[in-house]
């Protein structure tokens, strides 16, 4: 992950004991690229010390805002003028209470109120302190500024009390940031996509399947959030956390995907299928276990519906995205897709490439012709992908 390279991440710690959880968010900025300085407040500093923070960064800790390590002693301004975002996690009630009602009373609320630059805060607080009427009016005062809330969630507390009020983990907040400095190509669309295998039971413990891993899907579905569309993903079985912004609609076989499909496209300007679907299904699926007698087992199958070419031959149908997995003669199979299903564009990758790995070489097939991408890791080619599909949707 490299979608912070060259930017530089200011980043605000105040006294909660949700701090020792930026140690790890700082650690993480640093591997996706970011430069990031550490700001912490006086209670945060009681938590976690500032040479740990400093250790992580590779850059000295702001506590005072009387440090005059600046050269016109003014680190309350200048510190976030260079910055790209400012980052507030743990934000404690009485931090967000501050913020909101524009109090400067320490380096941290006052690089707050000096900023230039876009605030992002991560509440972290017992939940009767997040429930509390007076926060709330503080949370919703701060989204009306434009500040960026990321979280809390809920969960076990160091209290010992179970609600909401624990700060996002810090993965997430590394994916909410890198979401708010994204630009937005496709703000406003509404994109449904299929992604990963199908499941055909044969008996309760079988069943047909293929090596479709669903990272293909997932990294798209991701990339599409990021340029700011809102996704439904409709996955089949797969072991991959949901990218963050993306709203997850779990399947089996092929016959309830497309009936999620089916259920939500009236609402999708975009629809893209990703999911590696299973043509066909047993037509009888036994109801226990089938032993091992005989030398065989034959079975009957019966073909599956064609979600992809039952939605782009709706009335009203969507912009419509089907992808071309072959293990042969790319070009003529995938130009074949896209004039025989009527679609606007095909993603075409030869087998042997891509599924089931990390990294994937694609082709794009649309009515202008092929568009190779190079070989890349999944989550860069989803970047093109939605580079090119935003582009086509200006025209």
């Amino acid at each position: 992950m490299t979608e912070l390279s060259g930017k530089t991440i200011v980043l605000g710690v105040s006294g909660g004991i949700a701090a020792y959880k930026a140690a790890e968010l700082t650690r993480l900025l640093i591997k996706a690229g970011a430069r990031v300085h550490v700001v912490m407040t006086e209670n945060g500093a009681r938590f976690v010390t500032p040479t740990t923070f400093q250790a992580l960064s590779g850059n000295p800790v702001w506590t005072d805002p009387w440090d005059d390590r600046r050269a016109n002693n003014m680190s309350h301004i200048d510190l976030t003028r260079s910055a790209d975002a400012l980052l507030i996690a743990p934000a404690t009630a009485n931090t967000l209470a501050k913020i909101a009602n524009g109090l400067a009373d320490d380096l941290l609320s006052t690089l707050a109120l000096a900023r230039a630059c876009p605030l992002l805060v991560a509440p972290a607080m017992n939940k009767q302190m997040w429930g509390n009427p007076a926060t709330q009016r503080n949370v919703n005062q701060l989204r009306a500024d434009g500040v960026g809330i990321i979280g809390p969630d809920a969960g076990e507390q160091a209290c010992g009390e179970v609600g909401e009020g624990r700060m996002t983990e810090p993965e997430t907040i590394v994916e909410a940031l890198i979401s708010a400095l994204q630009a937005k190509p496709l703000a406003g669309h509404t994109v449904l996509m299929t992604a990963g295998p199908t499941y055909e039971p044969i008996d309760p413990v079988r069943g047909i399947t293929n090596i479709s891993s669903g990272k293909m899907g997932y990294a798209l579905a991701r990339a599409l959030a990021l340029a700011g569309a809102k996704v439904q993903l409709i996955s089949g079985p797969v072991a991959l956390p949901v990218p963050y912004g993306v709203e997850r609609i779990d399947v089996q076989t092929a016959r309830e995907m497309h009936q999620a499909v089916m259920q939500r496209v009236g609402q999708a300007r975009i629809f893209i299928g990703v999911a590696a679907v299973a043509d066909f299904r047993p037509l009888d699926v036994a109801a226990d276990k089938i032993k091992k007698t005989g030398d065989g087992l034959t079975l009957n199958l019966t073909r599956n519906p064609d979600i992809l070419a039952e939605v782009a031959s709706l009335p009203a149908a969507p912009f419509c995205v089907g992808f071309a997995a072959e293990s042969q003669n790319l070009d003529t199979y995938a130009s074949g897709k896209l004039q025989a299903k009527r679609l606007q564009l095909v993603v075409g990758n030869l087998v042997q490439d891509g599924m089931g790995g990390d990294t994937n070489q694609v082709v794009l097939f649309d009515a202008a012709g092929s568009h190779p991408l190079p070989r890349a890791s999944k989550t860069e080619v989803a970047t093109g992908i939605v580079a090119h599909l935003a582009k086509m949707l200006e025209v």
